[in-house]
């Protein structure tokens, strides 16, 4: 009986524990619905200090997986609502650009792109894997587009700004026909989608085929074709792989490589051209032996003109579309891509003026019959004070001679150069002794003018590296005793400036030059024929200094395009720099002794047509400043003259383009034994006799009768 009480005990202790485990099971256990989410442990429990903030492994895992599924919905979001252009943008299109003459009238139309389809399989194998070991070997292979190449180029934007670089040939024609040209992540995103569908929905061939035909080349021209003929002459089916190797670097930037543009252009040709054939043998596309063959670069051949930019147009647009693009920033690529409007400062009667004047003149020659007439140039520019190239003749046709003989740099100045000594003593005033005060010099200050008077520094006579005294000379061999330097500068006595040169210093004189409008890259040497125009500016620089002078000392850099418009839009224009040369009381002091010069000019041109002369060519406007000048090796003639209104500079000389830029000697030119000295004035004469009234703002005829 104590045994069965014992047991009941223990079981009814078994049953009250379980009921309290089952009870206390239930107390902690909630329905799952009534749950609530544990907060992350963020900043961290249990830690202290800066601890707290460390993200546990579990923590940035966590985070990393998410913002790779966040990424990659985007992606996939853009990729999917991505379509390819039905149509090409303005890149893979060309118009004509259109110039206009300064009263608002067309002048000349050129369309430099041209291009021609050419199906993939008539473009020989070998051009085209020069192009692909060029620019992208792994094309047939990759995806459309470069993981490591795009990864490189975010990395260069992010760091340095830098968008380029990392295309695929995808990419590149994605970019060219469907895309923008700006430097952008949105563009470059946009463009990796782009690629990666253009990829997955057209064939490598195909995508091959529109590149080739679609890329630029250079010299206007798109598509591999017309780039054949642009630069070879011939078809794109009779391309070898050493000209093709060369069309391949053109890619690179035409206006970089294009051997026809710079001698530095032609040294990166012949290095991209060489590596390109190189890599055509590294991706097993060219055999060594083939390779062996091409030693010699393929020099591409001269770059041809339009048709449309014939005569004296085409040395005109030549100039503005340089100018255009300076100014206006406007890169090759998309210049030769046309639509812009560009109305230029060049004014029709002046411009038909000018070549009549010259036409003229050249009209007197016999080079045929007579060797010193042969090679003769005729450069001519009318410039205003405020710096607008009213009228420029470059040559016969630009057609049959794209050298502007206005724009040679090669061509000695002589002394027409001496108004800027003469200017330069009367701004800055002469140095006669070596640490001594400097002197005012003013028009009636007396210099000897006597041909062969000794050259003299603050240290004693000048002496020349062969230990020879060096003497001053005038270029007519007279002595014009003691004059004054106004004078002197009217009767064209050559010995006062040499001395003067010396005494105002050299660096005084060149900087004068270079304010009024010379380039220092055609500044000669610092030797005492300095003064007397060892520099080689050319007739459209000389025009422009010589306009500070009527502008009062104040000189505006030259320029030929008053605007540009692109789709009807402005394009902003850099403005010309205007700076001042020297004082208006100086500049009037030029004037003064120039007009001299003039009206002496003119009366030995009324003498010689009394004796029988034939150069006369006009009168010439009255009060008119002007100043003939020669060289002593008698290679260049010069009158350089100006009104009010415009500064004319005319040069004569000869060049025999096919061997060298040096000038050649004018001795007998025209069968005359003074080399021709009056030709340069004659047309100027004639040349101002017919603008006389035409306006010089718009180049209107003002109707009046002549």
């Amino acid at each position: 009986m104590t045994k069965h009480i014992d047991w009941r005990r223990a079981a009814g202790a078994v049953r009250t524990a379980a009921g309290s485990r089952t009870r206390a099971r239930g107390k902690r256990r909630r329905p799952r619905a009534s749950r609530v989410p544990r907060r992350p442990d963020y900043p961290r429990s249990g830690r202290t200090g800066w601890r707290r903030w460390v993200p546990s492994w579990r923590q940035l895992s966590a985070s990393f997986l998410l913002a790779v599924a966040a990424v990659s919905g985007v992606v996939a979001i853009a990729y999917a609502r991505t379509e390819i252009p039905e149509g090409l943008n303005g890149f893979a299109t060309q118009q004509d650009n259109v110039y206009y003459w300064a009263d608002g009238s067309p002048m000349a139309r050129t369309g430099w792109v041209r291009r021609q389809e050419m199906p993939l399989d008539k473009i020989p194998k070998h051009v085209r894997w020069a192009v692909l070991a060029a620019e992208n070997a792994g094309f047939y292979s990759d995806p459309g587009v470069s993981v490591s190449g795009v990864t490189r180029a975010l990395w260069r934007t992010v760091g340095d700004g830098d968008t380029q670089g990392g295309s695929t040939i995808t990419q590149q024609y994605v970019k060219n026909v469907y895309l923008s040209q700006d430097q952008s992540l949105s563009r470059k995103f946009t463009e990796v989608l782009l690629a990666i569908k253009v990829d997955r929905q057209h064939s490598k061939d195909r995508i091959l085929e529109d590149y080739l035909n679609t890329s630029w080349f250079g010299r206007g021209t798109y598509g591999l074709q017309r780039a054949a003929q642009a630069y070879y002459g011939k078809d794109v089916t009779q391309l070898d792989a050493s000209e093709g190797a060369f069309l391949a670097a053109l890619l690179k930037g035409a206006s970089l490589y294009d051997p026809a543009i710079s001698p530095a252009n032609r040294e990166r040709a012949v290095e991209r051209w060489a590596w390109t054939l190189d890599r055509m043998v590294e991706i097993g596309r060219l055999s060594r032996e083939e390779r062996a063959r091409y030693t010699a670069f393929p020099e591409p051949r001269v770059p041809t003109t339009p048709s449309t930019s014939g005569g004296q147009n085409g040395y005109l647009v030549e100039l503005a579309e340089t100018y255009a693009k300076r100014a206006g920033r406007i890169s090759d690529a998309r210049f030769d891509l046309g639509g812009y409007q560009v109305y230029t400062t060049f004014q029709k009667p002046r411009t038909a003026a000018l070549t009549r004047a010259v036409d003229a003149a050249r009209a007197g020659l016999d080079p045929e019959n007579r060797a010193a007439d042969r090679y003769t140039r005729f450069g001519a520019a009318s410039v205003a004070p405020d710096g607008r190239i009213l009228a420029v003749h470059g040559g016969p046709d630009h057609q049959k001679q794209a050298f502007n003989e206005s724009n040679a740099a090669t061509v000695p100045a002589g002394t027409v150069f001496t108004p800027f000594v003469y200017a330069a003593a009367l701004e800055h005033g002469v140095q006669r002794e070596r640490g001594g005060p400097r002197t005012p010099v003013t028009p009636a200050t007396v210099y000897d003018g006597d041909d062969g008077v000794p050259l003299r520094t603050p240290e004693g006579p000048y002496w020349d590296r062969a230990g020879k005294m060096v003497k001053a000379t005038n270029l007519d061999g007279r002595s014009h005793g003691r004059i004054s330097l106004g004078r002197a500068l009217a009767e064209s006595a050559d010995a006062p400036f040499l001395q003067l040169g010396m005494d105002v210093g050299l660096e005084h004189v060149r900087r004068t030059a270079q304010s009024a409008g010379l380039l220092g890259s055609s500044l000669g040497p610092p030797v005492p024929d300095f003064a007397l125009g060892n520099s080689t500016p050319s007739a459209i620089r000389m025009a422009s200094a010589y306009s500070m002078f009527p502008g009062r000392g104040t000189h505006t850099e030259p320029y030929s395009v008053l605007r540009v418009t692109h789709k009807g839009e402005p394009v902003p224009l850099a403005a010309p720099r205007k700076r001042r040369a020297v004082s208006p009381t100086v500049a009037d002091h030029v004037t003064d002794a120039l007009s001299r010069a003039r009206e002496e000019q003119a009366t030995e041109e009324r003498v010689d047509e009394e004796h029988g002369g034939d150069e006369r060519g006009g009168e010439g406007p009255d009060g008119a400043a002007g100043k003939a000048g020669g060289t002593r090796e008698d290679t260049a003639r010069w009158y350089a003259g100006y009104t009010p209104t415009e500064a004319t500079a005319v040069v004569v000389y000869r060049m025999d383009l096919a061997k060298s830029l040096a000038p050649l000697p004018l001795t007998g030119l025209g069968g005359d034994s003074t080399a021709g000295a009056g030709r340069p004035a004659a047309i100027w004469n004639q040349y101002m006799d017919a603008v006389r009234d035409v306006s010089p703002r718009t180049g209107d005829d003002r109707g009046k009768t002549r």
